[in-house]
């Protein structure tokens, strides 16, 4: 959320950074709402302080045994035209709060401008795309062919975009997370956490999923309770309403969990495999870091996940988002990108985010400087990484031309030291 002060005496800076992410009207009526509700306000206190007064007039004249019946209708008059400006000014209220809440955040003056995908900008590159000898096969076929992968089971006992891991497969997704989990925990100085897999709704308005983008999401019936769409919400609102001490910080934290999205308006989009799937597993890497050092954060978390790419020997890119592509509650954003043979192209496989205050406002995150005022702290995250994406990463870059795939070398420690996965004979 951003700060009320903030848009109003900014506004036209605001409205024109709302312009660059695609929001072109969405502070349309500010102005009229503000102006409105502060006018009913001062108009109310006006008459609050009048009221005041004439209760000490009242009282005065009581004493002195004096008829104070013309300020008593004054009274009951005063009442009835605060209650009336108080019911004004809580309806502008209600529609400022409802405004603020649909504003996402605005872009650090770093990020390019741009409409879409194509106006991403390419930071860098690491390692070189495989030139195969053969005709390389895309994961859902190479999946299934090893006996790792099941989507027909999937798809009877749950639906599309499910899909059965068995036997080594099932190994190699569990070893990827212990794999990224250790890195992070005994080299990048990260406390591992296992939060729950459901929250409530104010968790998710806290990381600015709600009530934006309920449509993604997967609530319980009849109760409060909604499957997590990323560790980010659960492990972000670990400290909401807490002041932690600037000493603390970065806060640097890091989760397993399953997710859960229903993929709303991607109908048509990497259907196939596992690409796009209602439940995946993911690595998510949380921090909470002072402001004037969040962007050093931002480029070391995203380093950090770098790392879990290089270990693995696989190429990737990385890009920093342009502002209509950016997340709702980001302020700047990189992706990593994964080199995948079937499709011949870069795929998102993380997102490394600094939200600035933006999701701090939501869910009340302070610090305080010694004996100093709070302040909003600044969150962070990144995957770290989607843990599918990188399994059908390996099997993809690593596959043989007799259908076999080799293992990464990061890996095989944790897989008893197996070399290779082939086919069933």
């Amino acid at each position: 959320m951003l700060d009320l002060g903030f848009i109003r005496d900014n506004l036209e800076l605001v409205k024109r950074k709302l312009r660059e992410r695609g929001f072109p009207d969405i502070l349309e009526n500010f102005d009229t709402v503000d102006r409105e509700r502060r006018k009913f306000l001062v108009e109310a206190e006006n008459r609050k302080a009048r009221r005041n007064k004439v209760s000490d007039e009242i009282a005065a004249l009581k004493k002195q045994k004096q008829d104070a019946s013309a300020l008593i209708a004054e009274m009951k008059q005063l009442g009835a035209e605060i209650q009336e400006l108080d019911a004004k000014a809580k309806a502008y209220d209600d529609q400022l709060r409802e405004l603020l809440r649909n504003i996402p955040n605005v872009p650090h003056p770093s990020v390019p401008v741009g409409s879409g995908p194509p106006d991403n900008q390419e930071v860098r590159r690491w390692g070189e795309p495989r030139r195969f000898d053969f005709a390389p096969q895309a994961h859902w076929d190479l999946g299934p062919a090893l006996g790792i992968l099941d989507f027909d089971r999937a798809a009877k006992i749950a639906g599309t975009r499910f899909a059965v891991y068995t036997g080594l497969g099932a190994k190699l997704e569990r070893v990827l997370a212990n794999f990224m989990l250790d890195t992070h925990t005994r080299e990048h100085g990260y406390t591992e956490v296992l939060p729950p897999f459901i929250v409530n709704s104010a968790s998710l308005y806290g990381t600015g999923n709600l009530p934006k983008f309920a449509a993604d999401l997967f609530k319980l019936e009849g109760t409060d309770y909604w499957l997590i769409p990323t560790a980010e919400v659960p492990v972000t609102n670990l400290y909401r309403d807490e002041v932690l001490e600037a000493e603390q910080l970065p806060l640097k934290l890091c989760a397993w969990t399953a997710c859960f999205r229903s993929e709303a308006g991607s109908y048509g989009k990497d259907t196939r495999g596992i690409i796009r799937q209602h439940q995946f597993q993911k690595v998510e890497l949380v921090k909470f870091a002072l402001p004037e050092k969040s962007y050093d954060e931002l480029e070391s978390l995203t380093r950090d996940a770098e790392v879990i790419l290089q270990r693995l020997g696989l190429p990737y890119r990385v890009v920093v988002l342009c502002t209509a592509d950016m997340g709702f509650s980001s302020a700047k954003t990189y992706d990593l990108e994964v080199w995948l043979p079937s499709s011949g192209e870069y795929k998102e496989i993380s997102s490394c985010s600094n939200f600035e205050a933006f999701q701090a406002r939501r869910a009340n995150l302070r610090f305080r400087r010694g004996a100093g005022k709070t302040e909003f702290l600044h969150t962070l995250n990144g995957s770290g990484l989607a843990i599918g994406r990188t399994w059908l990463a390996v099997i993809e870059n690593y596959q043989q031309a007799d259908g076999s795939v080799v293992i990464p070398q990061a890996l095989r420690p944790y897989l008893d030291g197996l070399e290779r996965l082939v086919p069933p004979k």
